[in-house]
């Protein structure tokens, strides 16, 4: 099973952006979504804002945001990284979206991210990422702060090239028919179509540009292998001098691939929360509860067992199996530190915290 790949051309909370999130998350009985902070880690305003997109999910869309915080990579501890990679992987709904998509990029490239959002796509995921998240997918990912507000001449950084894994080479351009600045030019996630036209000309023949508008999402049916629009406006598939406009009805992704289907990268297979374990205990002998804490205090308000709780419970299982007594104990710790309650039994460890139990 293959999940859905939805590139939003503005916010997330833009006009008629509810509908499309309402009809991703009815894929799913009971979604364990998570929101990723990077792209706007840079800002001082980091809570202010995950707090404003938890409120938004709760209050519009009766969905639990679970926010997955890595917002500086070098200062990340390995197990803030390694529970980053369980939690996207075992997500449902993957949702990034405001600030910088350099700031993003610099986050997640050493990461390896793209690897999690593929293995979450296999599992029949939705990643569903808005404005500036959305540029990091494509082969090639524009710095719109950098030439915008900065004045760098036109210049594109590699992306996560998330979308050539499936045959899509192309550099993503949401906002395209931003308007915002009247009396010149502001479309083209605020570049404009001159220097956007610079920055096309610099493009491999063989990538295009892929535009979506304001209040539309793209969306990427990765299992019908099809794509079309939800909201009022279109998405663009445009390589030198032609433009396929997608519009609501499915456009099969072969007709967006240069000519014969391309030999598509496999996806990774998915990896339980177990194959993480030894890794996560390596990562809490460094003594970093705090962290450890916080993140599963977080877990914890997701409405099903996620795997930043059963990782960390695996993890202590490893450290107890193999005499690391003291390891184990500090594990279960930074659980009780976060609010979980453990009890031991015959059958192994059950948790208790929030609205979940785990067994």
């Amino acid at each position: 099973m293959n999940g859905v790949i939805a590139l939003l051309g503005s916010g997330e909370t833009a006009p008629g952006m509810v509908r499309v999130h309402r009809q991703l998350l009815a894929r799913y009985d009971h979604p364990i979504a998570i929101n990723l902070d990077s792209s706007y880690g840079f800002q001082e305003n980091v809570p202010q804002m995950t707090a404003k997109l938890v409120d938004y999910f709760a209050t519009s869309l009766a969905t639990t945001l679970v926010p997955v915080s890595l917002t500086n990579y070098e200062r990340a501890t390995p197990l803030e990284r390694a529970l980053v990679h369980g939690a996207v992987r075992e997500a449902d709904y993957v949702f990034a979206g405001p600030g910088s998509p350099s700031y993003a990029l610099a986050q997640w490239r050493p990461l390896e991210l793209v690897e999690d959002f593929a293995v979450a796509l296999e599992h029949g995921a939705t990643l569903c990422l808005a404005s500036a998240a959305t540029l990091t997918l494509g082969r090639y990912s524009a710095p719109i702060y950098e030439v915008y507000k900065v004045g760098a001449e036109p210049h594109w950084l590699d992306g996560l090239d998330l979308l050539g894994r499936y045959g899509l080479a192309c550099a993503v351009i949401p906002h395209y028919d931003n308007a915002e600045g009247r009396d010149y030019d502001t479309s083209r996630c605020y570049l404009g179509e001159r220097r956007l036209a610079i920055l096309e000309a610099e493009l491999p023949e063989d990538v295009a540009i892929l535009g979506v508008d304001e209040h539309s999402a793209l969306i990427l049916d990765l299992e019908n292998d099809e794509a079309r629009v939800l909201g009022r406006g279109h998405a663009y598939w445009r390589r030198g001098t032609e433009v396929r406009v997608l519009d609501h009805a499915p456009t099969p992704l072969d007709a967006l691939r240069d000519g014969a289907r391309h030999s598509l990268a496999p996806a990774p297979q998915a990896t339980r929360a177990s194959d993480h374990s030894l890794e996560l205990a390596e990562a809490a002998h460094g003594g970093d509860l705090e962290a450890l804490a916080a993140l599963v205090a977080a877990a914890r308000r997701a409405p099903a067992p996620t795997a930043l709780v059963e990782a960390v419970l695996e993890a202590r299982a490893v450290a107890r199996a193999s005499g690391h007594y003291e390891l184990a104990d500090r594990l279960r710790d930074g659980l009780v530190e976060a609010g979980i309650e453990l009890r031991d039994g015959p059958a192994g460890t059950t948790w208790f915290g929030g609205s979940t139990t785990g067994a």
